[in-house]
């Protein structure tokens, strides 16, 4: 499934980006990669952008760049993501 897929709340683990080229980088540098652990903090009314708590950070990704982002379950605490 991909990240635009869960609902706030949901602890997530990145397995696999499927963005290619500059696009791919940029969500690289943002620091989401493989096997990173994440939280959704909230969800825009029209769904865009997501806020997420990652590595210790709050970041806004766009819907655009989430559904590159394959994700899997991986708990159910924000602290993991810390």
């Amino acid at each position: 499934m991909t990240l635009n897929e869960f609902a706030p709340g949901a602890m997530l683990e990145i397995t696999k980006l499927t963005g290619s080229g500059a696009v791919k980088r940029r969500i690289m540098d943002m620091g989401l990669t493989r096997g990173t652990r994440l939280y959704i903090r909230k969800v825009a009314p029209l769904g865009d952008p997501l806020e997420l708590t990652v590595r210790g950070y709050e970041l806004s990704l766009r819907k655009a760049d989430a559904v590159m982002i394959e994700v899997r379950e991986a708990g159910s605490t924000q602290e993991a993501a810390a």
